[in-house]
């Protein structure tokens, strides 16, 4: 059985998830109240169609509790946004993801039963300044408001040394979980593992003690 989803809202961030679904093989219902927009995912889409998802009765029409994720990817409408969000909680939706405009729209998500909140704006914006801050930060995903995880390059500074000899465990609380090398990767290294020049090191921990690895043992 293929992975069912509904998009709401057919604007960039809605319509690249549109894209990358149904890229993977899921089956998509791409919903948006632009008739342009759902011109454009008509042939995209597995179903694509002009709603108003602030509609209870709209959206059980179209059967919204049947899909196993919702991701309201509505642009600037807050109050829209929240609405979807409560009518498809009061509905039954088993998972719902909504993308954020600020912290205080958040907040609200959150209050009201969203499953996931992101900000895509704001995540890029930190995976970007990541990369512009330090060549050897490669990558970075969130994992919670202290918590990351970032892809790290390996460079002169650690290389030839095992994971066991950098003790980063001990020394800065985060923890290598996968090593990338080519084509292949290392998942869960040994401590006797060495890391060799151009390594790509997939790191957990604190944003503090990533930081602080970074600036001493990389750039340091």
């Amino acid at each position: 059985m293929k992975k069912e989803f509904a998009v709401i809202g057919l604007g960039r961030f809605g319509g690249s998830i549109v894209r990358e679904l149904m890229s993977q093989g899921a089956q998509v219902m791409a919903i948006d109240h632009s008739s342009e927009r759902v011109d454009e995912f008509a042939s995209i889409a597995t179903q694509a169609v002009i709603a108003d998802s602030t509609d209870e009765s709209v959206l059980n029409s179209l059967g919204i509790r049947n899909f196993e994720h919702v991701i309201v990817a509505i642009g600037e409408d807050i109050q829209a946004s929240i609405l979807t969000t409560i009518i498809l909680k009061e509905i039954g939706v088993q998972q719902i993801t909504v993308k954020a405009q600020n912290d205080y729209h958040e907040k609200v998500l959150r209050k009201i039963g969203a499953d996931f909140v992101v900000h895509p704006e704001r995540d890029m914006g930190i995976r970007i300044a990541n990369n512009m801050l330090s060549n050897t930060v490669l990558d970075y995903l969130e994992l919670s408001d202290e918590h990351s995880i970032m892809e790290l390059k390996a460079n002169d500074a650690i290389a030839g040394y095992s994971i066991m000899d950098l003790d980063i465990r001990a020394k800065y609380g985060i923890n290598i979980v996968g090593i990338k090398r080519g084509p292949d990767i290392i998942v869960s290294p040994q401590a006797s593992d060495k890391i060799l020049l151009g390594d790509i090191m997939l790191v957990i921990g604190a944003d503090v003690d990533i930081n602080r690895f970074v600036k001493k043992a990389l750039n340091g």
